[in-house]
């Protein structure tokens, strides 16, 4: 089920916050949870159990470390680190690994292997981040585990951000799952509605109008793409991915603020960033704290060598282009934006002090572009012909279909990608979500969005966010 669906928004979100706003504050927990594994069953049944097995050893092991000292403790947290990476391993990767053995048998004369494809559970790369966060706080003695496993279920099965984030991790959630009777106000509802309304619109009016181009652009075969399709297509899904995956974003945490939780930002005008290192601050922020938090530091963040930091930077960067897919192309992103990190640090950052603030945002958003390439590719045969058309000055070929209003949405997706980089818009620009102020102007164009994108959900087709597929 997906938050731009017409049996979500119709049926689905309205039913469900009618029971949820109805049922008493100490029971609210479990209408959520009920929701939240109907809504997983919903798209994937058969995973259901599963992942249900997980979570029980996971609860389990948690109480065992909190219990434990020395090294049971220690033995005990890799116990339930091993069960939560090997899914990972087994489910996403297994097929990847399998392929690729058998390209190399092949290539040396023998039989490949013959094997049964793995299917993937939905959001198994968000849920098992947000799993090892749980044992991990515990271990860390950040926060003590839950004592009711509703309340552990709830936390990770939660509908809102279990499909594609934000990563939240648990000592984030924790104090709000057990009591947030004072989050449950007409304030954080007037902020939910803002939330999930401006995140709709950035998925149905904006994506989902720049995802006809770009799929059309990388679909095309590699001898009929030119110079301007190529761009055109790359800028397209450039901006597609952006407001898919924040549109994504916004509409969970707006679900989250309807029930009463804060979830975490995840985008802050990414594009506006004069340095890689920057923009992956700006970036799936939720992501990059966990990889920050739970991988980085333990291999020994900026207290080892220099080179050691180096390579421990690289390696975070290779794992987080893996985490998004099993295909070459992740792994090539992830290595691509890792050598840009280092380079930042050995001396990109410094040498580009003295231009310009826009020349380093463009040239930081070229550097973005080209890696989104790898990203959206199939394969890196893909990936290096459409460099090569990027780069070929060839104008022969024919051109994309470039209506007037995929023109209109994609500078209407310009001018908010790149408006932050006004110091007092990017300052402001969280305030559009307070109530406190201009709110009927707020909620009357909040209503006029939604009326919008209703049109367009029931006039147009299927289109899932990006960010599903991982």
């Amino acid at each position: 089920m997906v938050f731009s669906s017409s049996i979500f928004l119709f049926y689905f979100f309205p039913v469900f916050l009618l029971a949820y706003f109805i049922t008493p504050v100490h029971l609210k927990n479990y209408t959520a949870l009920i929701a939240s594994v109907a809504f997983y069953a919903w798209g994937a049944p058969k995973f259901i159990f599963i992942v249900l097995i997980i979570l029980i050893a996971d609860f389990f092991l948690g109480n065992k470390i909190f219990e434990s000292r020395g090294n049971k403790k220690k033995w005990l947290l890799i116990f339930s680190l091993s069960i939560n990476v090997g899914s990972l391993l087994y489910f996403k990767y297994a097929n990847f690994f399998v392929e690729n053995f058998n390209d190399t048998l092949q290539a040396l004369g023998f039989n490949a292997v013959s094997w049964a494809r793995i299917a993937l559970p939905i959001g198994i790369s968000f849920f098992t981040f947000q799993e090892m966060s749980y044992t991990i706080d515990i271990y860390r003695g950040v926060h003590k585990p839950l004592t009711k496993f509703s309340d552990y279920m709830l936390f990770i099965f939660m509908f809102s951000h279990l499909i594609a984030g934000p990563i939240v991790t648990y000592h984030i959630l924790a104090d709000d799952i057990v009591e947030r009777r004072h989050q449950l106000n007409l304030n954080y509802k007037i902020q939910g509605a803002l939330r999930f309304t401006i995140g709709l619109a950035k998925k149905v009016l904006i994506a989902n109008q720049l995802a006809v181009v770009a799929d059309q652009v990388f679909g095309q075969p590699a001898g009929q793409l030119n110079f301007y399709s190529s761009w055109m297509g790359a800028i397209a899904y450039t901006f597609q991915l952006y407001f898919d995956f924040s549109g994504y974003s916004d509409m969970a945490i707006g679900i989250g603020k309807f029930l009463g939780f804060n979830f975490p930002e995840n985008f802050n005008n990414p594009y506006i960033s004069q340095s890689i290192t920057e923009f992956w601050r700006r970036w799936h922020i939720t992501l990059g704290n966990w990889m920050r938090n739970y991988l980085y530091i333990p291999l020994g963040g900026n207290r080892v060598s220099i080179s050691r930091m180096y390579f421990n930077l690289w390696v975070v960067f290779l794992i987080s282009g893996f985490w998004h897919g099993a295909e070459w192309t992740f792994v090539v992103w992830g290595i691509y934006h890792g050598l840009f990190i280092v380079l930042d640090r050995l001396f990109l950052v410094n040498l580009l002090k003295p231009v310009s603030k826009i020349f380093r945002i463009a040239l930081t958003f070229l550097i973005v572009v080209l890696g989104w390439i790898l990203f959206r590719s199939t394969s890196l045969a893909q990936a290096f012909n459409f460099y090569h058309c990027m780069f070929s000055f060839n104008l022969t070929m024919a051109s994309p279909d470039l209506d007037y209003k995929f023109i209109f949405f994609l500078l209407i997706a310009i001018f908010f990608s790149f408006f932050g980089v006004v110091n007092a818009i990017e300052q402001n620009q969280i305030k559009w979500f307070n109530p406190e102020r201009w709110l009927i102007p707020k909620i009357l164009s909040s209503i006029l969005l939604m009326f919008w994108c209703l049109a367009e959900i029931s006039s147009g087709s299927f289109n899932p966010f990006i960010y599903f597929r991982f």
